[in-house]
């Protein structure tokens, strides 16, 4: 499947190659992971979203390279979304869900937290 915007995948192969610091093992979420899950949890059993797994699927994006996002979460209308959290974005992570949204028919959405508020921005 050709990509629509060949630019990105070249920005992302660019920034997929440069060293990065220490990635976090897979499965394990970091404190703001774990925070936006118990918020889900309560969406959840209030009957605003049916399910939701963490770091459950993977995205091929390219050759060698993937898109493992956060959340997988199943609204209660049955629209099927990924949520992916961050505290910061840096480059290669807004390259990558840009791309994955421009492939996959599926809804993604970025959650940030600022001052104490969760932010939403759908891609």
């Amino acid at each position: 499947m050709a990509l629509e915007h060949p630019e990105q995948l070249e920005l992302l192969k660019k920034l997929c190659k440069k060293g990065r610091g220490v990635r976090r093992e897979p499965g394990i979420m970091n404190k703001l992971e774990a925070e936006y899950a118990c918020l889900l949890e309560m969406k959840r059993r209030a009957g605003e979203i049916l399910w939701f797994e963490f770091d459950v699927v993977k995205f091929r994006l390219a050759k060698d390279t993937f898109y493992t996002p956060d959340f997988l979460v199943l609204s209660a209308d049955l629209q099927l979304e990924v949520h992916e959290v961050k505290g910061f974005w840096e480059d290669d992570a807004r390259v990558k869900i840009k791309v994955a949204a421009d492939r996959i028919p599926i809804h993604f959405i970025a959650v940030t937290k600022e001052k104490g508020q969760w932010k939403y921005e759908g891609f």
